[in-house]
């Protein structure tokens, strides 16, 4: 599936129709998700970002993953640093239960950048890669056995989200292929794997492409997984999930499924509406907060002693 461009304020209707081909079935959902910077891959049942969301825009830092369980998003996240032609680099890996969806996610970021901001955030910040630096991936998602969707291309953030699927994450495997631009990127990326705790009868290579399994992952994970709001949170997940399950289970297409929620479940059928909105909402106010005392440590710095 080709993926969907982001849409402008002044998009017409015939561009708008164009944009979110095949789509869903509804033009609001459809228009919702392209805005979100989120698709529907009718082939797979499944949701997958796109390529240039504004949320591109805003980076990767560590802060991120920390707020995803506060809002609702169980995570199993795996964060793999490596340096590269002089720049640091990190390719993250997540994969878990978003809410009312069970989804996972590869992601490349570069041009890291040393943030030390007292009692706010001490770390990295990367910016998304560019176009030149987004790399050949390919991820399959498994529950047990059974193969949730395989999502496959050149991208910077790769991903797939199964709707009214309910996961707990060490249920689902990930089996990834990355192709690295260079024999020197994989062998960094391949450190980089090391440090993070993968042996190396864990990885397969053939020329420049890595492939590995993410099952349970090696990295320390965000200090807001706390086991017992974690079992609150997922209990809530699964109560949606089935509920989803029960509502749509009569019908074939999501186009009927989506009425039927609409009609029994008007709470859901927002919460569907809005899908990723949360996530991109606290990123945008992470990355503000980050920027104003970044800005504010500097004035700070700058001002001469009385």
């Amino acid at each position: 599936m080709t993926d969907l461009q982001v849409l402008s304020p002044g998009t017409g209707d015939r561009e708008l129709d164009k944009v979110l081909s095949p789509g869903t079935g509804d033009r609001e959902l459809d228009k919702a998700l392209a805005v979100a910077g989120y698709a529907y891959d009718e082939s797979q049942d499944i949701f997958i970002s796109t390529m240039d969301p504004w949320q591109r825009s805003i980076g990767y830092c560590r802060l991120y993953d920390e707020a995803a369980a506060p809002l609702g998003m169980i995570l199993d996240c795996e964060p793999i640093y490596f340096v590269y032609n002089n720049k640091k680099w990190m390719i993250g890996l997540w994969k878990g239960q978003y809410d009312l969806v069970t989804g996972g996610e590869v992601g490349v970021y570069t041009n890291g950048v040393d943030v030390d901001l007292p009692k706010i955030f001490s770390g990295i910040y990367y910016q998304s890669a560019s176009n030149k630096d987004c790399l050949q991936m390919a991820f399959t998602l498994k529950k047990g056995k059974r193969i949730l969707f395989t999502r496959e291309g050149r991208h910077w953030w790769l991903t797939g989200f199964v709707l009214g699927e309910f996961s707990e994450p060490s249920e689902l495997i990930m089996e990834i292929k990355i192709t690295l631009e260079s024999a020197g990127m994989r062998d960094a990326f391949l450190e980089g794997m090391k440090k993070t705790g993968y042996s190396e009868k864990e990885v397969r290579v053939l020329g420049n492409t890595v492939s590995f399994t993410f099952n349970q992952p090696r990295s320390a994970q965000p200090l807001t997984r706390i086991p017992k709001i974690e079992g609150i949170i997922q209990r809530k997940n699964e109560l949606l999930c089935q509920s989803y399950q029960q509502i749509t289970e009569p019908y074939g297409t999501f186009p009927e499924k989506l009425q039927a929620i609409k009609e029994e479940l008007p709470g859901m059928h927002r919460l569907i509406m809005n899908m990723g909105k949360s996530k991109q909402v606290f990123e945008l106010i992470v990355l503000l907060t980050l920027l104003g005392a970044a800005i504010l440590t500097r004035y700070a710095y700058s001002q001469p002693e009385d």
